[in-house]
């Protein structure tokens, strides 16, 4: 009898032992999986970005490297279970401190990316636009410059090589880091035509000017000065050169002709080179912008000062600012003034 109860207490501890085991594997199970698992400290999250070229290995060195988990092996675990290796979705996701594995899985799997902002600066050339937005999504420079650069493609946006510049309207724009070319063309471009809406279309038709001439006119205001609140003093300089058939004579226009933004002193033998974009041989505007307009710039030429001032000089206070003249004799007091003031800090070229 005492053999019996002693084999029945033998099976109930080992079974009794099994159960514990099971619930201890269970607790654990469900802590690698349900629990959070990421020890992040700056702002709480980060950002893990995948690739077209990402593998599932990559995947997890880069949550390693980024998330620190305290245990990845409940995400593997899912990720094997689920064969997230043959449908990994390209994009940014943003994992938090408090996310768990299947929260994580569940993310990626569905392909819930965390928008970017993109930003669009104001940069003098094409090359330089490319090389910015490649920057700051998945696509290279080379996807977005074979794009960009095919004519056919220009010509369908309604652009060429020397217009395009304008196409492009500075900002800060929310897409998703995996956007596809042309979806991005396609996005700047309803973003074009919304910046160009009734009243800016109205305002340039007023001044005489249309949209691509109004960015032609903004690019060298723009060049001419880094102060926005000098800006449409500037404009409406250029304006009034404009309306009396003056050439422009503006400094940047050259400075573009040569391909040299460095220069800072025009002379005379820079004022010499022949081409469409040398506004001091040639009268009206140059053929096209000489850098991607501002908002800024585009908003004042649209609503430039009205005054009388046909010329200006940099301040010999070199504060950025500039001295204007509506006759010649007082804008060659000032441009001595300037000159004089470059001599002194040695500035010859």
């Amino acid at each position: 009898m005492e053999k019996k109860h002693t084999k029945r207490n033998t099976i109930l501890g080992f079974i009794t032992l099994l159960i514990a085991l099971f619930i201890f594997w269970g607790v654990k199970q469900y802590k690698l999986i349900f629990s959070p698992q990421f020890q992040i400290e700056d702002e709480d999250k980060v950002y893990l970005y995948i690739d077209r070229d990402d593998t599932i290995d990559s995947i997890y060195n880069q949550l390693t490297e980024k998330a620190h988990p305290i245990n990845l092996s409940g995400f593997k675990k899912i990720c094997t279970y689920k064969k997230y290796s043959e449908n990994i979705h390209t994009g940014k996701y943003e994992i938090h401190s408090d996310d768990n594995a299947l929260t994580l899985y569940r993310k990626l799997s569905r392909g819930h990316q965390t928008p970017t902002k993109l930003v669009v600066n104001n940069p003098r050339t094409i090359e330089a636009v490319v090389g910015h937005l490649a920057k700051q999504i998945m696509v290279d420079s080379t996807e977005i410059a074979e794009q960009l650069f095919d004519e056919a493609i220009q010509a369908e946006m309604g652009y060429d090589a020397t217009s395009l510049l304008s196409f492009f309207i500075p900002n800060t724009y929310e897409v998703y880091w995996n956007i596809p070319v042309e979806e991005l063309l396609n996005r700047l471009q309803k973003e074009h035509q919304a910046f160009w809406n009734t009243t800016r279309k109205e305002k340039a038709e007023k001044i005489g000017l249309t949209p691509f001439e109004v960015s032609i006119l903004a690019s060298i205001v723009d060049e001419e000065t880094i102060k926005n609140d000098e800006k449409k003093k500037v404009a409406g300089l250029y304006i009034n050169r404009l309306k009396k058939g003056m050439l422009l004579q503006a400094d940047p226009t050259v400075k573009y002709a040569l391909g040299d933004f460095t220069i800072q002193r025009v002379l005379e033998k820079h004022l010499t080179i022949d081409s469409p974009y040398n506004t001091y041989l040639y009268t009206g505007l140059p053929p096209g912008p000489i850098r991607i307009p501002s908002i800024q710039g585009l908003d004042a030429v649209l609503n430039y000062e009205d005054h009388n001032y046909l010329y200006m000089c940099a301040k010999d206070d070199f504060s950025g600012y500039h001295n204007f003249a509506s006759n010649l004799a007082e804008h060659t007091r000032n441009a001595r003034k300037y000159w004089n003031a470059l001599n002194k800090r040695k500035i010859y070229k």
